[in-house]
């Protein structure tokens, strides 16, 4: 026991001997501690050898020295499948279905404001049919149809008959187009000339129609009220001693010729087919002028420009003058100078506002009439009116023949 506990005494006093021998070899005392505590701490602050390997350290250290069956295993990341891709509604497929009407017999069908939404439309192989479309469209063809009634609302591209026979339809178009058809009577709302290739017994009037939502879908088809060529067909395809195409009577019968949907469905849609309240202006067009005597008169952008010319139109006309063509169309200065002539510097400010719209009316004393009535009820605006007959004339040909090569006609 004695041994052992000399033992424990040797073993207890080896710290004690140690720090004696440091206080030795550091010369003695509390100074050679100090030297040694210094030593410690720069080594610290140098870290670990440059041979040191830091445990944890990949390829290195204690975790990658043990056997591979014991090394902790890396989890794998299984990769989240990708979420289904968000189609807009506007992308999304489109039944080709839900835009062509084929093969119908006796039917009356259409589609309602916002059912075409200005999709391209189909209408193909049907017989004594009523057909209605209170919507606007991209474009529309009607093939090999008989005896068959059509209203199309505005369409921004053509509407093209191919291979009728004995229809009746009114139309808002770009462009009207008619091929290989006979007997076609058509009250047209065209912003380009009318085409006739290869038809036969085509007979145009001017638009006259009204419901609720006509006016915003002529916007969205890019049309204006005011741009209508019904009159000035072009035939593409002319043969001496025949007469293709004509002009209908003033007192068409637009009503008779298509009358208003009696399907419950299509009642809904309120429409009128009187002149008066058209969407667009019902004009005399390219037939002959009762009186010698026409006036120009343009009105400039503005809040309120379409109101105005509409009730410029309902005064001239409720007189018993004749609204001859209408015309909406951007002018330049130099354009202003060769119309208005003395007068451009009154109106060549107004014009980077936008669009003028002009009308030309006809009849004894029009000119006169259309100045007192210019005077009276718009007399904060301005608008431009025709000083003379004689200066009138001039007006007309002067602007529309400007207006035609703005077109391209």
């Amino acid at each position: 026991r004695g041994g052992l506990g000399d033992g424990a005494g040797a073993r207890q006093d080896r710290p004690r001997a140690a720090a004696q021998g440091a206080e030795t070899a550091g010369g003695g005392g509390g100074h050679g501690l100090l030297l040694l505590q210094k030593g410690a701490a720069e080594g610290r602050a140098r870290g670990p050898p440059a041979q040191a390997v830091q445990l944890g350290q990949p390829g290195q250290g204690a975790v990658n020295s043990l056997p591979a069956s014991r090394r902790p295993r890396r989890r794998r990341r299984v990769a989240s499948p990708p979420d289904a891709p968000v189609v807009p509604v506007g992308l999304r497929p489109v039944d080709p279905r839900d835009y062509t009407l084929s093969g119908l017999k006796g039917e009356t069908v259409g589609r309602l404001p916002g059912q075409v939404s200005g999709r391209p439309l189909a209408i193909q192989d049907c017989s004594d049919c009523r057909i209605f479309i209170f919507d606007h469209s991209a474009a529309v063809t009607v093939d090999d149809c008989t005896n068959c009634r059509f209203f199309l609302g505005p369409v921004k591209g053509s509407a093209f008959f191919r291979n009728c026979r004995d229809c009746k339809a009114v139309v808002a178009c770009q462009q009207f187009r008619s091929r290989d058809c006979a007997e076609l009577d058509v009250f047209l709302c065209s912003a380009t000339q009318p085409v006739i290739e290869a038809s036969s017994g085509v007979r145009c009037g001017c638009f006259q129609f009204y419901y609720p939502e006509l006016a915003s879908q002529f916007k969205a088809a890019g049309l204006s009220v005011f741009n209508n060529c019904w009159s000035r067909g072009h035939d593409f395809t002319p043969a001496a001693g025949e007469d293709h195409w004509r002009l209908l009577a003033e007192d068409g019968g637009l009503r008779d010729c298509v009358p208003p949907p009696a399907a419950e469905e299509l009642k809904a849609v309120r429409v009128s087919a009187e002149a008066g309240r058209s969407i667009v202006p019902v004009t005399w067009g390219h037939r002959p002028k009762p009186s010698d005597e026409s006036c120009l008169a343009v009105l400039f952008a503005g809040d309120y420009t379409t109101a105005n010319a509409r009730k410029l139109i309902d005064e001239m006309v409720g007189k018993g003058f004749l609204l001859v063509q209408t015309k909406e169309v951007s002018m330049k200065a130099e354009d202003a100078q060769r119309v208005f002539q003395e007068k451009a510097s009154d109106f060549i400010p107004l014009l980077d506002k936008g669009s003028v719209v002009a009308l030309e009316f006809n009849g004894d004393g029009a000119v006169e009439q259309c100045q007192s009535i210019v005077s009276d009820i718009f007399s904060g605006t301005k608008i431009f009116v025709s000083e003379s007959k004689l200066a009138a004339a001039r007006d007309v040909d002067s602007f529309y023949n400007f207006a035609d090569l703005q077109m391209g006609m």
